[in-house]
């Protein structure tokens, strides 16, 4: 069996959570990891069995031996991440949020276009066995046709100015954090909306802690939603 050789760019825990995902994946190798330092990539490799190991994201981005790498780092790099990924041949799997807003994802976008490389975000509630087994249920009209959806992802967490969660220059926020998964699941079932409301509060770092939005859809559909770092819900 062939094998695709995947390279890792960041060595936070979501890179290690993919590292140790990628031994369950028969066609799958991890080969190298980038991170800004020696010292972290070698730390990573170590704990993984990385063969490879580079001391900077360019060096990994250059790796002939990677078919394809995956971003890893803060929000707001991953278009710089991706696009030099991209510019030197690695086709790329883009840890979610895509990029911090629409200007940026057009242009990665754009750029795996013209390299003609394979470029995808990691939405990956979307492969999970019972979201799949959801969406055949509805293509097969089991439940009849979606008129409302209603979806959270809030947790409670501590305020720290120092955390990547906490700093607007890093892409912090419920929105970019975790309000993308309700948004994805409206958007897979329902497509784009015809109309968007929303609402947020921004906390004491400039990051939005709580947050509501509204789609509606010329169908009739509405997909109402929450997400905030700052408060625990039920769902």
């Amino acid at each position: 069996m062939e094998k695709i050789r995947w390279g890792i760019l960041g060595t936070g825990r979501i890179a290690g959570d993919f590292a140790r995902g990628l031994t369950a994946v028969d066609d799958a190798e991890l080969v190298a990891v980038g991170s800004r330092s020696a010292e972290t990539a070698n730390s990573f490799g170590d704990r993984f069995s990385v063969p490879t190991r580079h001391a900077s994201y360019e060096a990994l981005a250059q790796d002939q031996n990677v078919d394809i790498v995956y971003v890893a780092t803060p929000h707001s790099l991953h278009k710089e991440n991706t696009i030099l990924c991209l510019e030197n041949g690695r086709a790329v799997l883009c840890e979610k949020p895509f990029a911090i807003n629409t200007g940026e994802a057009e242009e990665m976008i754009a750029t795996a276009q013209r390299t003609g490389l394979f470029l995808m975000e990691a939405m990956w509630t979307h492969c999970l066995p019972h979201m799949q087994e959801v969406a055949r249920l509805i293509e097969d009209g089991a439940i009849g046709e979606i008129q409302v959806i209603q979806a959270d992802f809030c947790y409670r967490s501590r305020v720290n100015p120092a955390s990547r969660l906490y700093r607007p220059d890093l892409g912090g926020g419920a929105l970019l954090d975790v309000g993308v998964y309700p948004i994805a699941l409206a958007y897979r079932f329902l497509g784009q909306p015809d109309e968007v409301r929303s609402w947020a509060h921004l906390g004491e770092t400039g990051v939005d802690e709580n947050a509501g939005m509204l789609f509606g859809y010329s169908s009739g559909a509405l997909a109402v939603m929450t997400t905030a770092i700052r408060a625990n819900t039920h769902h």
